[in-house]
């Protein structure tokens, strides 16, 4: 894994620092923009981390395209009642449930495997880029997993992500997922970036929360078996329901 290991177990640093931190960071002002781009290296990753900036584009009637580069099989390696393949249909239920909830359409899928996204990092770089440069209307934002989150494949989505939108001369906003359970605000990596905070209106907030609920293979227990234990349990989970999403330009 790139970066700190992420457990789930560890409640990482308190909430009130992190408000404290977001308190200090610049909000987020976007132009108006015809379209938004929204890559996730796994289904849920859009809506943990810009599920809110979602519902407020689609409210204001904005087009939103999701890209979901993995399908998301390899969330419980272990599991002795769910195989790869069906993880894997779950997952891309609950995204197109999710989407739906946010007023969006159903995901691109890309079909990359779970856990090796840097082995085709190229390949994405590619794919992003014919689909950024394939909108007629110039404009487009492009929101991706952070570079630097922790989680290989988030940070190989974020590269790929950062060399399409530079090739296509598209704004790129970055979204950290695993960043709130191993990091805290006077982290080395956050220092160098250049937070910005977007405050969700109540509509888009609980929309949000409605499409977050929807990934009950990841929020809730697969079995009593340990393997299937929840990858976002309470504690983490949150992270992601408060009134705010942070991005990094």
């Amino acid at each position: 894994m790139a970066g700190p290991v992420i457990d789930v177990r560890a409640t990482g640093a308190p909430e009130e620092q992190w408000e404290s931190w977001r308190q200090r960071c610049a909000p987020l002002r976007l132009a108006p923009v015809p379209r938004l781009v929204v890559v996730a290296a796994h289904p849920d990753d859009e809506v943990l981390g810009a599920g809110g900036l979602i519902a407020m584009v689609r409210a204001a009637g904005i087009a939103v395209t999701l890209v979901t580069v993995t399908d998301g099989e390899a969330s419980h390696p272990k599991s002795p009642t769910h195989s790869p393949s069906r993880l894997a249909e779950l997952r891309i239920g609950e995204s197109c449930r999710a989407a739906s909830e946010l007023g969006a359409e159903a995901p691109i899928r890309l079909g990359m495997p779970d856990g090796d996204i840097a082995s085709h990092e190229d390949w994405l770089e590619d794919e992003l880029g014919a689909l950024l440069s394939g909108f007629p209307e110039p404009g487009t934002v492009c929101a991706a997993t952070w570079r630097h989150d922790g989680h290989p494949d988030h940070e190989a989505v974020g590269r790929a992500a950062a060399a399409a939108c530079a090739a296509t001369d598209t704004e790129l906003l970055e979204y950290p997922v695993w960043m709130w359970q191993w990091a805290a605000p006077g982290h080395s990596r956050i220092l160098r970036c250049a937070p910005e905070v977007l405050a969700l209106p109540p509509t888009a907030h609980a929309a949000k929360c409605r499409a977050l609920a929807h990934f009950r293979s990841q929020v809730l227990p697969l079995s009593d078996d340990p393997a299937d234990a929840p990858i976002l349990p309470a504690h983490v989970l949150r992270r992601f329901t408060g009134p705010a999403e942070t991005y990094f330009r």
